[in-house]
């Protein structure tokens, strides 16, 4: 009887991790999508400090409003203004997937976990951003006008 225990508490175990890597599911309606895909809002102060990562986010290629950050990158246009120039639909399908708005970009899809290459070892098979990591630089984004 224990043994069959132990197994019913692995297997849960192993199927709510699964479920914990599964990305939720979203609609997109024209250019955005336009729901959360936390079903609330992100924090914009997590989004902000997100947005600064090095390691993973948008100061890699993209420059901003953020003079004490050094090094920002040329390669994308500038964060300033993207509240006014995208809805928050429009700017959370650019950070799930924009290749959908370009299929030649090199701004990588954050939330998709297949159909891409050249993917880092530590990203096979898994977003690079969670969903609420998303919805925090969504936030963010919102705020920055011109």
């Amino acid at each position: 009887m224990s043994a069959i225990a132990v197994f019913i508490a692995a297997s849960l175990a192993l199927s709510s991790h699964i479920k914990a890597d599964e990305l939720a599911r979203y609609t997109i309606i024209g250019d955005g999508i336009p729901a959360s895909l936390t079903g609330s809002p992100g924090d914009a102060a997590r989004g902000r400090s997100l947005v600064l990562a090095r390691t993973t986010t948008c100061i890699l290629c993209h420059s901003g409003p953020f003079p004490e950050t050094r090094f920002q990158g040329d390669l994308a246009p500038d964060l300033a203004g993207a509240g006014n120039r995208w809805t928050v639909s429009q700017l959370r399908l650019r950070l799930v997937d924009a290749s959908r708005f370009n299929a030649q970009t090199i701004m990588p899809s954050y939330y998709r976990n297949d159909g891409l290459v050249r993917v880092g070892r530590n990203f096979a098979g898994k977003p690079i951003l969670s969903a609420a990591e998303i919805e925090d630089i969504v936030a963010f984004l919102a705020t920055l006008g011109d």
